[in-house]
Parts: C-alpha cells; structure tokens; sequence
C-alpha cells in the first residue's frame, strides 16, 4: 500500500475513489465504507484511496476531550491494507488543517491531489473547519469540482456502529461489546520494556508494555489473550492495572505473562489480542492466595487459547 504524506503529496497521476475519515478501530461501520470504496474504484479503474489524519484531530481541537484511540498509527494502516485499500493520503493534522473549509480541503487533497472521480461517504462523514464537511456538502462540492458521492450506510443492530460505542465497552472491561462493534478483537500493540520484577520475584515473569500515548485500554483486570511473540501465537494471561496487591496508588500497567517462554523480550514489539476477561482486579488476603488465583488464571487462558484461530491479518475477521 502506498502512503503518501504531506511532504510527498503532488498532483495526481491517476484517478482515485477516496474515503476521509480518522477510521479509528475500523469496526464494522468503517468496514462497510471500505468495502465499497474498493468495489467502487474496481468498476471505475480507478485507486481505492483513504484519506486519513495523525494525530486525531480532537487532540488539536478539544485535547481535554480528545478521546483514547483504538489503534496506532501503524496498526490503522495495515488494517486498511487488508481491507484492500491501495493508497493513503496521511495528513498531519494541525490548527492549520482545521482552519481550511471543507470546500478548500477538497480541492487541495481530494482533487488536485488525489484526482478522485468519485468520494464515499459513510452516515456520519464530517470533516473540514467547523465539521460542515458532510454528505450534503460533498454533493454539492462533486457538482462543482467533478466528481460523484457514492453514500454508505454504516448501521448495524441495534444502531449506527461507533468507535465510541467501542471505546466505552472497552471501558468496562466488555469484550463482546467491543467486539459487536468492531467486527474483530481489541488488540494491543506496545514495547517491551523493564519494570521493577515483580511479577518474576513470584513466579510469573511479565513483559511491561510501552504504549503509545493516548492508548484505549480495557478496564481493570485480568484476561486472556493471543501474543504475537516473533511470529509466533501464544497464549497470554494479561494485567491491566495498579497492582493493589503490592501498592496503594500505583500506575496503570499492562503487564503479559506467556507461559512455558523462556527469553529476552526487552525492546521487542507484541500484539496482545484480548479473547476473554477472567476477573476483575483483586487485592488477596496473602501473596500465597494471589500465586494460587494466578495459577487458576493461566489455566484458564490456555483453555482458551486453544480455540484461538488468528485470521489473516488477525485484526479483521
């Protein structure tokens, strides 16, 4: 898949079919947008094309409110790339981005840069100063600067599918809601980095993720999980939380235990895929009772490991 960022954009040497949007999580909503982009730029030989923004424009807009993202940077594109998207226009979004209309916008990238001859719009397409970029406007704007809107409708049951639907399951620790909304498991991506062996001075040696910032996280507890271990999928048993066993206000941490792997995982890459919450986070009457409760964990994630299937990629089913 070609990305293009802002240094490299110049004008278009073919045609496009483009789709705007952050596409974070790109749950079932997004799926169905793509989807018909590709099928759209196949009956007009033209490229399948997204238009995307780094960081999330919240976080320029409103950073108070901006909300935890679902996926890197890295883990969005190579969903995209597998849902059969071509091209990416990646645009670094800034307050000077957000002060050009949607009518400017347009004509810069979509037009001039992309040579759309046509633009997929989901339900809830906004984009351009103010949000006035929508359905209605881009109608327009085809009329004007020569391309066609294909509309897309993103609802699912019970409602229009939602990142924010997705990230308030993920809140509460709800995995099959997540899951309902996004079409395919929540998954981490983080480097392994030192922490202060804990978990090694009982008997469970854990990978600490770095995360990248802004990261959606599941809520407190502990799961079950695929690991992508240098190529390889393994069961992992997975903390999210402050260790209340051992600190009064500690830092949330994601913390992977892999059972039966022996090895050096410091600066490595893994994707976590969560497949099942097993308890909430929990403070035991002794380290004795947590060591018993974390051997009932393990168990518990190895049963259900065995029916993990990974797709390819494993992000979308």
């Amino acid at each position: 898949m070609n990305v293009v960022t802002d240094e490299m954009a110049t004008t278009a040497a073919q045609p496009s079919v483009v789709a705007i949007g952050v596409f974070d999580g790109l749950h079932r909503g997004h799926q169905l947008v793509i989807a018909q982009l590709v099928a759209t730029a196949r009956e007009r030989g033209a490229t399948p094309t997204v238009v995307t923004f780094d960081p999330h424009p919240a976080e320029i807009l409103a950073p108070s409110r901006a909300p935890r993202v679902l996926m890197t940077l890295a883990q969005r594109l190579e969903g995209l790339a597998a849902l059969g998207v071509e091209q990416v226009r990646l645009v670094n979004f800034t307050t000077a981005v957000a002060e050009e209309t949607a009518s400017e916008f347009v004509a810069r990238v979509v037009v001039r840069e992309l040579g759309a001859i046509a633009v997929v719009a989901g339900d809830d397409t906004h984009f351009g100063r103010n949000r006035e970029g929508d359905t209605e406007a881009l109608l327009a704007m085809g009329h004007e600067m020569g391309f066609s809107v294909v509309q897309c409708p993103t609802y699912g049951e019970p409602g229009r599918f939602s990142s924010t639907k997705a990230r308030e399951a993920l809140a509460l620790g709800d995995l099959s809601a997540v899951s309902a909304q996004l079409g395919h498991n929540f998954a981490l991506r983080g480097t392994v980095v030192h922490g202060d062996h804990r978990g090694r001075e009982i008997g469970f040696p854990t990978a600490n993720l770095l995360l990248a910032d802004a990261q959606a996280l599941p809520g407190l507890g502990i799961y079950a999980t695929a690991v992508l271990v240098e190529g390889e999928w393994r069961a992992g048993a997975v903390s999210v939380g402050t260790r209340p066993q051992f600190y009064d206000e500690g830092a949330v941490l994601v913390e992977v235990y892999l059972p039966d792997f022996s090895g050096d995982l410091y600066t490595q890459t893994l994707d976590v895929v969560f497949l099942e919450r097993l308890r909430g986070e929990a403070t035991f009457e002794s380290v004795e009772a947590l060591i018993e409760q974390m051997h009932r964990d393990v168990a518990k994630t190895l049963e259900i490991f065995t029916n993990f299937t990974p797709a390819a990629p494993y992000l979308l089913k």
